[in-house]
């Protein structure tokens, strides 16, 4: 998390390392991400180890776990039918977890913590829902969603259009607020890692790591919940609702969405 290379690049070691033998410099956004997504296999896999029903090791049961907490989120969000995503969310959930908590350790830093990785996971949230949402609904379908309820012909002339802007604004911003809600709490989560480390005695600065890391794991998780949580709230508005619980539905969803923004 403190070990940046001297002469004001401030960029993790390892990435100095790496450049080193590179016949160009990679940014080091880009190489811890791709770090973070071969850790993400890594881990999955030691802790899946051998399955086994009859003698699950703790590996197992933490992951499984893990499956059923992402499992309830996506059904009682989405509903039962939702469940078809939940390999794409269960994927940002574990991928944007293993790169919060990178921050933690020696030599890494989290790649949430720039603005392109998290923007980029915005966008893709995004081209993730609207493409659930054509498919659902079709396109002229789904285009025709953007402009709220059915009015009286009159008010529909002023209000519909209106009502259209908003939507498309609303909806166009939604990458922004996810990449840079999760881009803000992690990089002040390291700023404040590193301000805090380099106002400490020299000779206690090796413990800094240590009595942060209970705050940086609960942010870490805390994040990863509400990029998933609000990911998830954005896919349910785009699913088709029948007509009799349609509207309470969205109002349900569109309350908590605004709760979390």
């Amino acid at each position: 998390m403190f070990l940046f290379s001297e002469g004001g690049h401030h960029e993790p070691l390892i990435v100095e390392f790496i450049n080193h033998y590179l016949p160009y410099h990679i940014p080091w956004p880009t190489i811890m991400f791709v770090i973070a997504c071969i850790l993400t296999f890594l881990v999955i896999w030691i802790f899946k180890g051998k399955l086994s029903e009859d003698d699950p090791t703790d590996g197992q049961l933490t992951l499984e776990a893990g499956f059923l907490a992402i499992k309830d989120l996506v059904i009682n969000v989405t509903g039962e039918n939702g469940f078809k995503y939940f390999p794409v969310v269960a994927t940002f959930a574990v991928l944007i977890l293993v790169s919060n908590l990178m921050g933690l350790f020696p030599l890494f830093m989290s790649p949430t913590a720039s603005v392109n990785v998290t923007m980029a996971l915005g966008l893709t949230s995004f081209i993730y829902f609207n493409y659930i949402g054509i498919k659902e609904n079709g396109l002229v379908k789904y285009i025709a969603h953007f402009t709220g309820p059915k009015l009286p012909i009159l008010m529909a002339i002023f209000i519909t259009p209106l009502i259209f802007v908003i939507e498309i604004i609303s909806t166009s911003i939604r990458p922004m607020t996810l990449g840079v809600r999760l881009f803000a709490n992690m990089f002040a989560d390291e700023q404040l890692a590193v301000q805090i480390a380099n106002l400490a005695p020299p000779y206690t600065q090796i413990l800094i790591p240590v009595v942060l890391m209970p705050l940086g794991v609960f942010v870490a998780f805390v994040q990863t919940l509400v990029f998933t949580l609000l990911s998830l709230i954005y896919i349910s508005l785009v699913l088709p609702h029948d007509h009799d619980h349609g509207h309470e539905e969205h109002e349900a969803h569109g309350e908590a969405a605004a709760a979390h923004a």
